[in-house]
């Protein structure tokens, strides 16, 4: 059963299918699923009243990280393997003791990826998916949804990375739903919800390429860091 989270002041809903469609409609709204545990086949809609999000412009990489990313530790891939870095998010992880993941969330957004309006920017380290993100493309907002590590910096550099690809493609937003103190370390934010709205109607209404940099092509480190421009 769909439900909202009795956190928020919205009204309860009646049952609706949730489809691809449905989902990215209510992404433009302001609101994203998710499941109380991976066993629970139902969903309810969120909608913090303060939303985090890493401003595009202020995001930061620590000198420690910076020297990782210019070594090309990691080797950075784009959308090759959806099951992969949903399965990794899925992975309780210190600090994350249970997911949300359930099996209808990892078939809409597997749904999606097929559409091409989910995305993966993956770890890879001597041939082994190793950290991750995923997230969904929406004009030229990025909903972050989730990310995982099975290496130290994995998940961080492909953040950086996703961050570098976002600047070049022409986005406008970067939705991280929530604030974490990982995220804060980058330059996460809280904004407002009416703050939000404004952002996300700028965003979703304008147009982006995410492979302005095309899927094939290796990024090397050191131009990650370029693009980015703000190291601390």
């Amino acid at each position: 059963m769909l439900r909202y989270d009795r956190s928020m002041s919205r009204p309860r809903e009646p049952f609706v299918e949730i489809t691809p469609d449905v989902l990215l409609k209510a992404y433009a709204c302001g609101i994203f699923p998710m499941a109380e545990s991976a066993d629970d086949p139902g969903l309810y809609w969120i909608e913090p009243d303060r939303r985090g999000i890493i401003p595009l412009d202020g995001f930061h990489i620590p000198s420690r990280l910076a020297r990782t990313i210019r070594q090309d530790k990691f080797e950075i891939r784009i959308d090759t393997d959806f099951e992969g870095v949903i399965s990794g998010c899925a992975t309780p992880q210190e600090g994350r003791e249970k997911t949300w993941i359930n099996p209808r969330i990892r078939r809409l957004y597997g749904e999606l990826f097929d559409r091409g309006q989910c995305h993966t920017v993956e770890a890879w380290r001597d041939g082994k998916l190793v950290g991750g993100l995923y997230g969904v493309e929406l004009g030229a907002a990025f909903f972050g949804e989730s990310m995982f590590h099975y290496e130290r910096d994995a998940s961080k550099v492909a953040l950086a990375h996703l961050v570098a690809r976002l600047k070049v493609g022409g986005f406008k937003l970067l939705d991280t739903q929530f604030i974490t103190g990982h995220l804060s370390g980058f330059g996460a934010l809280e904004v407002t919800r009416r703050h939000y709205h404004r952002l996300l109607e700028e965003s979703v209404s304008a147009r982006a390429d995410f492979y302005f940099w095309p899927p094939g092509f290796a990024v090397p480190g050191a131009l990650c860091l370029q693009s980015v421009s703000h190291t601390s």
